[in-house]
Order: structure tokens, then C-alpha cells, then sequence
């Protein structure tokens, strides 16, 4: 058997092979983008000179692996680079060249909060919500209530974001004018207003992700209601919830944390589409928003960052998993 150290070391370390994979992948991927950055920069006019200087201040002018590991570099310290949408540059490109130097991070940091928020918020209301549907959904199997929750939450499955989106904002912010349509966040809002503006993408997010843990949670208490142990618990005469709460659930919660912790991380790298359809200051919507303008460095920090919160609950969800089942520390 290997030791709980071990195994988190082992997977550690695999999360870290799988974030440097990604990360050459995402900074290929960019590479093979048509065009030349400079020149998109500069716009069509642009004399080639002042191309060359803009690539040479951006070091574009040196090779792809050199820029990779650069990148690469600065960026395991918080250094993303600076952003191209932000690059004033002077009527004169003789000498020198005058950039207004604004960093990525600068711009993801408050970004990067307001997303966080927003998944703190829908994880809120969505982790408990769905544990107590599931587990009553498994004491009531088969009944009207185990069957209504099934179908609302295969209805939710298989709707998209932006369509349950715009249903929320029909009966929530159109007919029903409770919650506003457009999530105006920003930094001075005391606590009560920005969860008034965040509550609405809010309960979109947790909709979707829901149905997923609320289904997982009742396979995984019904899986074991047939277990010996379970059989002999009930001949004892303990009442049916307690049977679950006290008996059943505890022996559930790998795969129900496995489920959790990857909405969780969907919660985090999912929310484009969302953050656009509420206007939402995230890193979702910065994210589109220089892809249109063809930021480069602030798509790969978006990208990077969106992976390595993904890889990151993956971790944590393998972990767990093996903290509550001391069976999964055998190897078979």
C-alpha cells in the first residue's frame, strides 16, 4: 500500500507534466495564428521599420523556443507580459518608440477576483442544493419526487448556458423585475449590492451544474443501499435517513467529490459564456474580448490560468477521493 504522501506527490507531479503539455500547446496554437502581430498592432500603414521596432521591443524577432521558455519563465513568476491593446505608440518611430506599458496581470487580477466571487456564489448555493435533492431523491426512489427531480435536472443538463440564461432574465429581470439583467460590478459596491448583481449568473451557473452533482449524489447512496452492511443497519430498525446520512453517504463521497470538484473547476473555466451574456467583469468576458482585438499575451494568461484552475481542482478531487476511501490507496 503507498503511503498518503506518496500518492499526492505522484499526483502532484503529474499535475504539473500536464499544466507544461498545455501551456506549449497553448503557446503553439497561438503561433500558428495567421498574420503578424506587429503589423496587427500598428495597423496597414505601418512603415516596415516601425515594424521591425515594435517586433524587436516585443521580441518577436527571436525564435519560437526561446520565446517559449521566456514566457514560460516570467510567467511561473506572475509575469505575463504586457498587454497588446494597451500599446499607445508615438507619431514618431525614429529613435525610440513610446509604449504606455500596462501589464497582463494587471488587467486579470481584478478579473480573476470578480470570476472567483461569481463561483463562490453559485458553488454556495449549487453544493448543498444538490447533495440534499440527491439524497432525498434516493430515500424517495421512485416516487413523484425522485421522477420531478430527474426530469428537471435532465432538462437542465441538456440546455445550454445562454439559453437558460436569457429564461432566468425573461422571468427574473423582464416580467418580474427582481434581480437587474446586466451585472454592473465594480470595485466600491459594498458586499449586498455586488451579490444582487452577481446573483443572477449566479443561479444560471448553478442550474447547469446542479443537475450533474444531484445525479451522481443519487447513483452513488443507491449503488450501496443493496450492501450487506446497509441490510443489516435496517434490520436493526435504524430509520431510513439515518441509514443514508450515517451509513451510506460516507462510503459515496469519492465519486460525489470527484463530481463536485470538477464542477467546481467548471464553474471556474466555464463561464464564458455566461460572463458574456451578463456582461459580467470576469475573466471569461476579458478573455473574448481580447481574442477580438488579438491581445496575445492575454489570451495565453487566460488560457493558462483557465487550465491550471482546471488541472488544480482535478488534484484536489484525486486527493480527496483518496482521503475518504482508504480502499483506493491498494493497488489492484
Amino acid at each position: 500500500m503507498q503511503s498518503v504522501g506518496g500518492i499526492i506527490l505522484q499526483r502532484l507531479a503529474l499535475g504539473l507534466l500536464t499544466l507544461l503539455i498545455v501551456s506549449l500547446m497553448i503557446f503553439c496554437a497561438v503561433e500558428l495564428l495567421p498574420g503578424d502581430f506587429a503589423e496587427a498592432i500598428l495597423g496597414q500603414g505601418a512603415t516596415p521599420e516601425a515594424v521591425a521596432a515594435i517586433r524587436a521591443q516585443l521580441h518577436l524577432d527571436e525564435s519560437m523556443v526561446s520565446r517559449y521558455f521566456n514566457w514560460l519563465g516570467r510567467a511561473v513568476q506572475g509575469d505575463f507580459g504586457i498587454s497588446f491593446a494597451r500599446l499607445n505608440f508615438a507619431s514618431n518611430f525614429g529613435n525610440s518608440t513610446n509604449i504606455d506599458l500596462i501589464t497582463v496581470a494587471d488587467q486579470i487580477w481584478p478579473r480573476f477576483k470578480n470570476t472567483l466571487f461569481l463561483a463562490s456564489v453559485a458553488a454556495c448555493i449549487a453544493v448543498p442544493l444538490s447533495l440534499i435533492i440527491g439524497i432525498l431523491a434516493a430515500l424517495y426512489r421512485n416516487s413523484i419526487f425522485d421522477r420531478i427531480a430527474n426530469v428537471v435536472t435532465l432538462t437542465w443538463i441538456s440546455s445550454p448556458e445562454f439559453f437558460v440564461a436569457y429564461i432566468l432574465i425573461l422571468f427574473l429581470a423582464v416580467l418580474n423585475p427582481i434581480l437587474p439583467s446586466l451585472s454592473n460590478i465594480f470595485e466600491d459596491m459594498s458586499f449586498g449590492e455586488r451579490l444582487k448583481g452577481t446573483l443572477l449568473p449566479a443561479l444560471v451557473l448553478t442550474l447547469v451544474v446542479s443537475a450533474h452533482m444531484m445525479r451522481m449524489t443519487r447513483a452513488a447512496i443507491i449503488n450501496l443501499l443493496a450492501s450487506p452492511y446497509i441490510e443489516m443497519a435496517r434490520l436493526k430498525g435504524i430509520s431510513p435517513i439515518r441509514v443514508i446520512l450515517l451509513h451510506a453517504l460516507p462510503n459515496a463521497l469519492a465519486p460525489i467529490i470527484n463530481v463536485i470538484a470538477l464542477n467546481l473547476a467548471y464553474l471556474i473555466t466555464g463561464v464564458v459564456v455566461v460572463e458574456v451574456v451578463f456582461v459580467y467583469p470576469g475573466v471569461g468576458q476579458l478573455f473574448v474580448d481580447s481574442v477580438k482585438i488579438r491581445d496575445i499575451p492575454l489570451v495565453q494568461a487566460c488560457c493558462l490560468i483557465f487550465a491550471a484552475a482546471y488541472i488544480l481542482l482535478n488534484l484536489l478531487a484525486d486527493v480527496m477521493s483518496i482521503l475518504s476511501n482508504p480502499r483506493l490507496r491498494h493497488p489492484k
